[in-house]
């Protein structure tokens, strides 16, 4: 059976996924970045505890203590509002970090990307038959499969800690509530920082999954690949025009300065090579003009038409057809035959005259 030239066997070409990328298509996982916003917070939490609680020491010991002094009024209300909130934002300043933290992780994954297309209205956002394709994808099995691995693996996880507390909750019913606060975030903090490995597992697993998914959503069929190489380099007849347009007009534009050639060096059938030169403004003689086979012959051609002397000389000429390119001047190594060329030239000129 032959196969379907719409079967999606090859990898995705640079093109295909600098366009994907374009339109916000990249490897992206949400655990990742999750992840890197718990580890910020516990970092808050481990690097500016005593920040913390001190403030919030001060916030509740103001409250507790002007609470039996306190008159319910408007002003009074409001007053107490502010100060609550002013004491929470001064607490809260270390968590403006973690938006920062949260735009690193996804800049690590993706790196800088500027895009309106994920969030362009589309009708196909609601179409409910695609919207069931995508609720029974192996996309969305993995996914359920995620969250309960992660919610059993990080239940298993808080369980097992809380369970070596339990004979240390016996004891802090004799204990004042700093006491206890500080022994139940310190409780807190653990199930945080064990649990943490394994949602860091999990982010990483989920991330290698998502590329893997982005590379076989972008495989691209054969068909597809020489599609995008004739969109991109071009049809093969039509670069085949171009080519045979642009070697069209340079000999077109050869052609135009045979007539103001001092010489035309001919080996003589087969190569012809026009010289230009003019004694008071040249340092040396340039070639305007080579060719071989019917192009020597047009070149012949025009300069018997314009009276443009031609000289016969094979070693001269294929030298020159070898090693010069046009515009170019000749190389010092022939000036001296060319030199006697020239001389020809001149003297007959001068005979004609």
């Amino acid at each position: 059976m032959a196969e379907d030239k719409y079967d999606k066997t090859e990898q995705a070409t640079p093109r295909k996924l600098s366009q994907a990328r374009e339109k916000g298509q990249v490897a992206k996982s949400k655990d990742v970045t999750s992840v890197a916003i718990l580890l910020g917070a516990l970092g808050i939490f481990y690097f500016f505890n005593g920040y913390i609680i001190d403030n919030l020491k001060d916030v509740t010991g103001s409250l507790f203590s002007e609470a039996g002094s306190m008159q319910i009024t408007v002003d009074g209300s409001q007053d107490l509002f502010l100060r609550v909130m002013k004491g929470i934002g001064v607490i809260m300043l270390p968590f403006l970090l973690l938006p920062l933290v949260g735009l690193l992780a996804n800049i690590m994954q993706i790196g800088f990307i500027f895009s309106f297309d994920p969030i362009t209205p589309k009708l196909e956002k609601i179409n409910p038959i695609e919207g069931a394709k995508k609720i029974f994808s192996l996309n969305s099995a993995m996914e359920m499969a995620k969250n309960i691995a992660k919610m059993a693996l990080v239940g298993y996880v808080a369980v097992s800690v809380l369970r070596g507390e339990i004979e240390n909750f016996g004891q802090l019913a004799d204990s004042d509530t700093l006491t206890i606060i500080s022994y139940l975030g310190k409780v807190a903090f653990s199930v945080l920082m064990k649990t943490s490995w394994v949602l860091i597992l999990i982010s990483i697993i989920d991330f290698v999954w998502q590329r893997y998914e982005r590379e076989k959503n972008l495989k691209m069929s054969k068909h597809e690949i020489k599609e995008e190489f004739k969109d991109t380099e071009g049809q093969p007849l039509v670069k085949q025009r171009i080519r045979t347009m642009q070697r069209q007009m340079a000999q077109n534009r050869m052609m135009a300065e045979v007539p103001e050639a001092a010489v035309v060096v001919t080996n003589p059938d087969h190569i012809a090579v026009a010289l230009k030169y003019d004694q008071g403004e040249m340092n040396a003689p340039i070639v305007v003009a080579k060719g071989a086979g019917h192009i020597a012959q047009r070149i012949k051609e025009l300069a018997r038409e314009n009276n443009v002397p031609i000289v016969e000389n094979k070693p001269l000429a294929r030298n020159m057809w070898k090693i010069v390119e046009i515009g170019q001047e000749v190389p010092t190594a022939l000036y001296q035959a060319i030199a006697e060329v020239l001389s020809y030239v001149f003297r007959l000129k001068a005979r004609r005259s």
